[in-house]
């Protein structure tokens, strides 16, 4: 299936031009603009297309041969974290297979609640949310009416762990930053719910090894800036958390399966 995927993902780069294109920009911008950033993208595909495959393919039967091939880097940040009893926070990027990721740190005693975009189709919203499960990932749906961050800010309160995807502004009204030296938004939330519940923000990794398994790295907690004013301790927290998410897309960018806009150049191309 991972072959598969992977195959399926190279064919789509030739199809899907508009997010090949897109994907071109985003590694021009990690590997700079003497590097091939085609080749890179294409392989943005490859990788893209492995997640699918991986999640497609995930039974509940399957869940301990997967777990058996994962590694977790830095796992006493995470441990450490958990017995705070402060509540954790892990901010992602769009790599690797964080479904897979979910599971391990469940596994570990942290197990997650995410939020989930609301995509219109409830056939479908409904098919995430028992794969997750089945993940033992807890989510919640991005809706009117949902009260995402009451929920989150519970989860945290309670000295459990959210986990949120971080390198991509949806809304394009986050907090202004600079990632790989342009000027875009991220969004406020692992900051801001940090700041407010007192949680402890940990920024991770999800990677792909080169054959069958997955590797996860687990960052040193991502202390809260000690500025008197909230929007000011979220503004600078969350520069600072994109400057480590610039580290972590570094180690295997070509697995950054970003294909959407991500700064305003991209929205106006």
């Amino acid at each position: 299936m991972r072959r598969v995927g992977q195959s399926i993902g190279w064919v789509a780069s030739f199809v899907a031009r508009r997010r090949f294109a897109m994907a071109v920009r985003h590694q021009t911008r990690v590997l700079g603009s003497s590097a091939d950033a085609r080749r890179s993208a294409r392989r943005v595909f490859i990788h893209y297309g492995r997640y699918w495959a991986e999640v497609f393919w995930m039974r509940a039967r399957r869940r301990e041969a997967a777990l058996a091939r994962t590694q977790m880097d830095g796992i006493h940040n995470l441990h450490d974290a958990v017995a705070s009893g402060r509540g954790v926070v892990l901010a992602l990027p769009h790599m690797g297979n964080w479904e897979i990721a979910g599971l391990r740190s469940a596994r570990e005693g942290a197990r997650v609640l995410a939020v989930a975009e609301n995509l219109g189709n409830e056939h479908i919203v409904r098919w995430f949310i028992e794969m997750r499960a089945m993940m033992e990932i807890d989510i919640v749906i991005a809706r009117a009416g949902a009260g995402v961050s009451r929920v989150l800010l519970e989860r945290l309160r309670s000295g459990g762990v959210i986990a949120l995807l971080c390198d991509r502004d949806l809304g394009g009204k986050g907090v202004p930053t600079r990632l790989f030296g342009e000027s875009t938004t991220l969004p406020a939330g692992p900051v801001a719910l940090a700041d407010r519940s007192g949680a402890v923000l940990l920024p991770a990794g999800t990677y792909f090894n080169d054959g069958a398994g997955h590797r996860f790295d687990i960052r040193p907690p991502l202390e809260i800036p000690d500025l008197p004013d909230a929007e000011a301790r979220v503004a600078e927290g969350t520069q600072r958390l994109a400057e480590v998410i610039e580290a972590i897309i570094r180690v295997a960018p070509e697995q950054w399966h970003l294909v959407q806009p991500n700064w305003p150049g991209d929205r106006e191309v």
